[in-house]
Parts: C-alpha cells; structure tokens; sequence
C-alpha cells in the first residue's frame, strides 16, 4: 500500500522569498530577502536544491537558516560548526512516515545525539540503533523499548541483554553466532521479537565501502546459499523468540531505485512462502551533494519499493518498514570554517587550510566523497577561483575538498561553508591530533539552541587514567 507523499522541496531555478527577522525575536531589525541565483556551471553559486529547506539569502548576502544567520551563529558559538535545519529535519521524518508508515525507523548512525533522537520520536518514528552507546543515547532521549530497533553485525551478550530488558521492538539477527546467545538469554519474562538480515545478493552502484547487499560481505545471512533460510527455521524453533519477519539492506548512498527494486523482488519470493509477517528493505538511499548530481526523494524510494513487492506478489497485510538515515540528515545541516592559512603553489594549486577537517568529516578520506564550497557572507557570488580544501591535522590525506571552488575574494580569517554535512559528520567525528570536536546547533523559527557544546581542552584528558 502507497502512503500519501509530502512535498520534499526541489528547487526551480530562482525563489522569491519571504522576509524574515535576525535572531532574537520580532523586535530584531527586519532584513530583506534576495533570490538564490540559477546554478548551473561549475563557478556559479552553489545549488539550492544543496542547502537545508529553510536556506534563505538576507539582503547583505549571508546566508540564513531557521530564520538565523549563519555569520553571526558563527561569530557566537565559534569555527568548525555544525548547523542543522530543524524545520528539514522534521520534514524528512514525517516524509518517511508518510512513505512506509508505522515501524519506519530512523538509523541513527547517520547523526544521533539525544535532541535527534526526541525530534524524531516525536515525528512518528522508531529509531534503529546498532550499538550500546546508540541505544544507551535513545534510552536517555526517553525512547520506550518498543521504538527501538537493535542491530549489529556482533551484538554482544551485554547489548542483548540490555534490549531484552528494555524490551526493544525488534532485534535483527545478524548471525548465527547472536542465535547462539540469544537462545541462552530469553525467557518467559525476557522474550525476543526478531528480524533476520538477510543478503540478497545485489550489489549496489556506489563505493566498495558502503555495499552490503552482495554475497561477499560482513553482514547477514545468505539467501543463495541457504543459510538465511536455516536461520529462521533455527529462531523458530527457540522458546519465548518470535521470528517477525527478514531485513535487507544492499548499501549506502544509492542513487539507482531500481536497485532497490532488484532487491524488493529477490525478497518478496523470499519472504511470500514463509508466511512472515514483516520485510524491511533497510536503508540506504542517496542524496546529493553536487551541484551536478540529482537524487530521488523518499517518496520516489518508497514507490519503487511498494510497486515491486506488489508485482512480486507481496500480501498487502504484511508490514513493509524501512530505515533511512542520509536522506533524513545530510541536506538539513551545513558546516562553518574558518580559513587560516593559503598557500599558491605556481603552476599546482592553491592550499587553502580550514580549523577542522578529517577529525570532523571523515567521508572524503574514507571513501572520496564529494562536497561544495561556498562563501556564506556572500551565498551568490560566482565562484571561480580554484582551490583545494584542507584541514589541520598531520595528514596530507587531509583533504575535504580536492578541487574546490570559491570567490576570488575569500582570504585567511574568511568564514567558507560545506554544505550537506549533516550524516555521517559529527557521528563519525574524531579527537584526531586531539582536535576538539565542534558544537551542534539546531535553529528553527530564528532561534537557535545547542544539541551538543563544544568539546575543550580538558575534554580530551577526561579518559586518561
């Protein structure tokens, strides 16, 4: 069954936008609101469609955000930061409710903090956790077990025993060494309700490092080889365990629908003989992060899913569930640096050193990923000087954009931005040279509010013994 879709906001080319105040409140001086010029080439301005929902450009060329303005949120709480859109937040949540409906779950690796994890409670959906720190994070944001989803590809008896305690909604069995301890866990009073990850043997247009649906890798139980199969006859057989259905997930950062359709096929002839009462096909879908590049939005997943369960002959009365995480949070947040040193190499490149880098987005030196660069105190300006965006650590891997673009303008102590830095940023932020990790700040309705502070100094020696 469809579910109605929500609007997800890709630009046209140009917007006529309403004013809106200063942060501070209606009595803050009124600033007029200019249009966002038509991006098209690599030196125009950055792309709209790349900023958080609520992105605006005041009259004096900042950007503003949640009806803040992101120089003076940078001037206040300081370099590397992270400012997320509240209002995109929750518009993806309730997208994805509105997709998949009830047992759609956020995956919380994408960004988690406990003001993440409340705000997509309160949007209707459940939150998928693959650790004890990311459960202990839901639980402390005041999730009730039965909106909690366990996953993992090595839970140890700790993490299942604190999900038998809090009585998670679901625990998604990733091998058969969790039936092993799952089997000496439960009880009467401790019962078990799962999933079995199973690998459909997809594999996934995009990077090595973020495929998982084939059959050479860490996660799941093969469908091919018979083993996803034994599983379930295997948890089917343990007392006070309650085999709910199967889940998949074939990768991340997937631009091609039809891959998930691939797999929705595979699935469906899985799951239709069994009987099962629950399929979730993961997550996994990808967002853009280019000018260039154009994704399809929740809604578009959700159809390509729904119509190849239905032509596979899926019942309408099993529950299809989903989790997405990227599509949620990467667009709702932008990062602020500072610049602080350049260096022209004639006839090479130009250096331009920022006060983060690896420490605060890792993607690039994990798996090449690709971002913008604009100036947020002028979000208009063409952007035809070249250069290549580095960080500050003792790497010369240190790279967050390698063949950048920029006003000609910008200088040491100028402020740059990188848009669609809201997944896998700050969760997958390091201490690296013992860099403190920056602060979190949501903005909505022009105020702002810090989720997570700024790490100090005396942070990083809180673990020496």
């Amino acid at each position: 069954m469809l579910y109605p879709l929500s609007y997800r906001g890709v630009a046209p080319s140009s917007y006529s936008l309403s004013p809106l105040t200063r942060r501070g409140g209606a009595t803050s001086t009124l600033l007029a609101v200019a249009s966002f010029s038509h991006s098209t080439g690599a030196t125009d301005c950055v792309a709209k469609r790349l900023l958080p929902e609520t992105s605006t450009v005041l009259s004096n060329g900042h950007l503003s955000i949640g009806g803040c303005d992101v120089v003076a949120l940078s001037h206040e709480y300081g370099t590397p930061l992270f400012i997320y859109d509240e209002t995109h937040l929750r518009n993806r949540c309730r997208e994805a409710v509105a997709a998949f409906g009830e047992g759609v779950a956020y995956a919380s690796k994408a960004f988690l903090c406990r003001a993440m994890a409340t705000l997509a409670l309160e949007e209707g959906m459940c939150l998928d956790v693959a650790t004890a720190g990311e459960m202990h994070t839901a639980l402390a944001a005041g999730a009730p077990g039965e909106r909690i989803i366990l996953h993992g590809n090595n839970k140890s008896v700790g993490e299942l025993e604190r999900a038998l305690e809090v009585n998670v909604r679901r625990i998604v069995i990733d091998s058969n060494d969790e039936i092993d301890r799952l089997e000496q866990l439960v009880s009467p009073e401790r019962p078990a309700n799962v999933l079995v990850r199973v690998t459909p043997g997809i594999e996934a247009h995009t990077h090595e490092f973020i495929k998982t649906g084939q059959e050479d890798t860490k996660f799941g139980l093969s469908i091919a080889s018979g083993a996803a199969n034994a599983a379930l006859h295997r948890l089917a057989a343990i007392p006070h365990v309650t085999v709910r259905g199967v889940h998949a997930h074939i990768g991340s950062q997937v631009f091609d629908v039809d891959s998930f359709g691939k797999a929705a096929e595979i699935l469906a002839a899985f799951v239709v003989p069994l009987g099962l009462e629950e399929l979730c096909i993961g997550g996994g879908l990808g967002v853009a992060y280019l000018n260039d590049e154009h994704a399809p939005t929740i809604a578009q997943w959700a159809t390509a899913v729904h119509d190849a369960l239905h032509a596979a002959g899926l019942p309408d009365d099993v529950s299809v569930t989903a989790e997405p995480g990227r599509s949620i949070a990467a667009q709702a947040a932008v990062t602020i640096y500072r610049v602080g040193t350049i260096k022209e190499l004639p006839g090479i490149r130009t250096y331009m050193a920022v006060d983060g880098g690896m420490s605060d987005n890792p993607r690039p030196v994990l798996y090449g990923a690709g971002y913008e660069v604009f100036d947020p105190e002028d979000v208009n300006a063409e952007r035809p000087r070249a250069v290549r965006i580095v960080g500050k650590h003792c790497e010369s891997g240190d790279v967050i954009i390698p063949e950048g673009r920029l006003p000609a303008g910008i200088g040491v102590e100028s402020l740059i931005a990188t848009p669609v830095t809201g997944a896998y940023g700050y969760s997958m932020a390091s201490t690296y040279n013992k860099v403190p990790r920056p602060p979190v700040v949501f903005v909505a309705n022009g105020e702002a509010r810090v989720v997570i502070r700024r790490e100090n100094l005396d942070d990083l020696l809180v673990l020496d013994a």
